[in-house]
């Protein structure tokens, strides 16, 4: 169990990163299959592919759920935790059958990826770069995961919204994305907008998340997060 315990909790095992590595390249997987249910006009053939790559998929998540469980020091803490409701939601409509398609929270289960790759501080290759170069490479990654994470959440909800109403417009999860660019950026520029009350109340948030994510002035973060590194070290 204590082996269990190390490859499935930990990354600074061989056996531990191949793990951490693999679920992530099932998540990105998943991601890409379920955006490419919802493009239009695919023939029967593809359906039952991903259809079975998302059987397989489901089945790999859920014996890690259990898993993670088993291993977890507190249990119910680790249920109730946010990757734990995330690694739960993720999985639990396909076995209930529910009319919302929760797969895209998986886009949130990358973040563990972040406890993997901070090994690489530790190569001593790594260290001959000057501190501040480091560190402000790690948050401009961090930026720019968090900037593709936001998109394609947005551009799944506008989706869901405006399908229905707008079939030519937002045909596929890949064709929201553009609407879900200029949004989140705030350009707006009036091409792509949604006409039902969902979509526009979706919209309005979208927007306040998008001010958020251009406006926050990049020396203030930079500063503070130099400092949460020092006080770190």
């Amino acid at each position: 169990m204590e082996f269990l315990k190390r490859i499935i909790e930990n990354s600074d095992t061989k056996q531990g990163r191949l793990f951490d590595f693999a679920i992530q390249a099932l998540i990105v997987l998943s991601l890409v299959t379920f955006s490419l249910e919802t493009l239009p006009n695919l023939s029967d053939t593809l359906r039952r592919w991903l259809r079975l790559i998302e059987i397989a998929t489901v089945s790999i998540f859920t014996i890690e759920y259990i898993l993670r469980v088993v291993v977890a020091d507190r249990k119910t803490g680790f249920v109730f935790s946010f990757f734990g409701v995330v690694d739960l939601l993720a999985i639990l409509p396909f076995y209930i059958a529910s009319g919302v398609d929760l797969r895209s929270l998986r886009a949130f289960r990358m973040l563990r990826l972040f406890r993997v790759l901070k090994l690489v501080r530790y190569s001593k290759a790594i260290q001959r770069f000057h501190r501040a170069f480091i560190i402000a490479r790690e948050e401009l990654v961090l930026y720019f995961f968090v900037t593709l994470l936001l998109l394609f959440l947005a551009a799944v909800g506008i989706y869901y919204f405006e399908h229905d109403v707008q079939p030519d417009t937002f045909a596929s999860v890949f064709h929201s994305l553009w609407w879900a660019i200029v949004t989140l950026t705030t350009v707006g520029y009036g091409d792509v907008y949604p006409v039902t009350v969902g979509g526009k109340v979706f919209t309005f948030i979208v927007l306040l998340i998008g001010l958020g994510v251009v406006s926050v002035p990049a020396g203030l973060v930079a500063s503070a997060l130099s400092k949460a590194r020092e006080m770190d070290d």
